[in-house]
């Protein structure tokens, strides 16, 4: 089993981190980010007044780098603080603070808020082809609210709790979304449009699965409410998308604590990410994480003139 070794050079070799990173998102060579040439239309550029790898494209004349078209794009962080960040939040199974990778990366916590979110943007993947689940597999569907306890605010109305709506295949991946009410109409949309209706589709006893576990392949639902957890032997249950939500609600309240509902969706994206990524090492789940910053930008506001090295 891997182990983080943090006397790895590319945590502390700017030059040797790059070319980790290079050999990770360009294994066969420099890539052109704005036209895709590569090969012989490259050039890397040597001049003593030119930072170490950028290189030029020959068909559209501009200098790129491997950051470029990435969440890494026009940052000013270290790239070892880079590749250090993903692998502590691709090993950590509850997740990782932006106030904790400001104390182990030794940077402000603007600085790690940065990341923190970037981070997460690169764990946003795509659906499996065909959406989840498929012919003779099940995808469970289940809903949970994050937010804190009345009982734990001394005074002031109740704190205010977010619907969080997942779908959970079986042995498979996982997406979760932030809905703004638990009804028929907000869930069908998102079942019927990520999840494969060859599926069988499981739920709990809640009305609003009734009518769209139709439209599947096979419904089954479990009665909570009478303390029904699993029948039919064991196959019907709701079991696998509770010990998601476990989860989930571990990393949420401690170890971030708090988490705002204009950024819940990130932190949804973290942990369906290494949930769907759960069966590789941290190794493996570090590098998928660095291929997904490949053609994203997190932008406040976006330049006029994009694609600086």
């Amino acid at each position: 089993m891997f182990k983080l070794d943090l006397t790895n050079p590319i945590y502390s070799n700017e030059d040797l981190a790059r070319e980790h990173l290079e050999s990770v998102l360009w294994p066969q060579g420099p890539v052109c980010p704005r036209c895709g040439v590569m090969d012989d239309r490259i050039t890397k550029l040597m001049g003593k007044s030119t930072r170490p790898g950028v290189y030029k494209c020959k068909d559209c004349r501009k200098p790129f780098s491997v950051t470029v078209g990435t969440v890494m794009e026009r940052s000013k962080i270290p790239l070892t603080k880079w590749l250090l960040a993903t692998q502590l939040k691709a090993a950590s199974k509850k997740g990782m603070s932006a106030k904790q990778l400001e104390r182990m990366l030794n940077i402000t916590y603007e600085s790690a808020w940065f990341l923190t979110h970037r981070l997460n943007e690169a764990m946003t993947t795509k659906l499996p082809e065909g959406g989840l689940g498929g012919n003779n597999k099940v995808v469970e569907a289940d809903e949970t609210f994050i937010g804190g306890k009345a009982k734990n605010k001394a005074f002031g109305p109740p704190p205010k709790k977010v619907a969080v709506f997942t779908l959970v295949e079986r042995g498979g991946d996982a997406r979760s979304f932030v809905v703004p009410n638990v009804t028929a109409k907000t869930l069908r949309p998102i079942i019927v449009g990520n999840a494969d209706r060859k599926s069988m589709l499981m739920t709990d006893e809640a009305k609003v699965y009734l009518k769209v576990g139709r439209e599947f392949a096979n419904h089954g639902a479990v009665n909570h409410k009478k303390d029904e957890y699993v029948k039919l032997g064991g196959f019907v249950h709701s079991n696998t998308a509770e010990s998601f939500f476990a989860l989930l609600k571990r990393g949420v309240y401690g170890t971030f604590h708090s988490v705002s509902e204009a950024h819940l969706h990130r932190y949804l994206a973290e942990f369906d990410f290494r949930y769907s990524h759960r069966k590789i090492s941290d190794t493996e789940r570090t590098e998928a994480i660095l291929r997904g910053m490949k053609g994203k930008r997190l932008l406040f506001q976006q330049p006029h003139e994009a694609g600086h090295a």
